[in-house]
């Protein structure tokens, strides 16, 4: 598969026009591919239900009497769908993650993607109320933004890049990021610098994932936790 960006008519890669001139970029990166395909379409799953329903027919196949050869060959059609099912998978999550770039700067973050329409978000770190962090087995992770006050943006305009079950008050997530407890160091020291006066708000009990912000203290702790 071809590294090209589609969007290389750009300024600057995942971003609409020039940055201004006290503004930098901390941070830039992609979602990867085979972590979309496993937690955004749930391969892992998909996998299992297709192995089961494949497993179901040889056993039906055989303990009817049918021949082993009959079976095999009755398995065909199925491994096809099953090939062409996971084939739509990896390609979706390929496009996805080639047409998206996150990035961070010193006073906000920006979210570029979309595989028809590019879209751009841009959500300044006066206007986020809290980050989160939640990891995955392979040290990859997202980083869903719970804006401020009576902010939102619409879910349809932020999927797949919003936290799964929020759709009243959707958040923007950075989702299947790459060494992603890095990355929330990075944002979590860019919210403090950039907000000093934030406070932290954190979960009354302790869930997989984290929260922090611009609390100098508590956000490193979190970050890097």
């Amino acid at each position: 598969m071809s590294d090209h960006d589609d969007f290389d008519f750009e300024p600057v890669p995942g971003l609409p026009e020039h940055l201004p001139e006290d503004e930098n970029i901390l941070w830039q990166g992609k979602p990867g591919w085979i972590g979309l395909a496993s937690h955004l379409f749930h391969a892992k799953p998909v996998a299992l239900y297709c192995a089961i329903l494949l497993g179901w027919v040889v056993v039906s196949g055989l303990s009817s009497g049918v021949g082993t050869l009959s079976v095999l060959q009755s398995l065909g059609v199925p491994l096809l769908l099953v090939a062409a099912l996971f084939a739509i998978i990896s390609a979706l999550a390929y496009g996805l993650a080639r047409s998206t770039i996150y990035t961070i700067t010193n006073r906000r973050v920006v979210m570029r993607f979309g595989l028809a329409v590019p879209i751009t978000i841009n959500l300044p770190f006066t206007k986020i109320e809290t980050a989160a962090l939640r990891k995955h087995g392979d040290g990859s992770g997202d980083i869903p933004l719970m804006l401020k006050g009576n902010d939102k943006i619409a879910w349809l305009h932020l999927w797949p890049h919003t936290r799964p079950w929020r759709m009243v008050k959707p958040e923007p997530m950075l989702r299947n990021v790459a060494n992603v407890d890095r990355v929330a160091a990075i944002l979590a020291d860019a919210m403090i610098e950039a907000v000093p006066e934030g406070r932290a708000v954190l979960p009354k009990q302790p869930t997989p994932t984290k929260r922090f912000s611009a609390d100098p203290a508590r956000a490193r702790k979190l970050a890097t936790a």
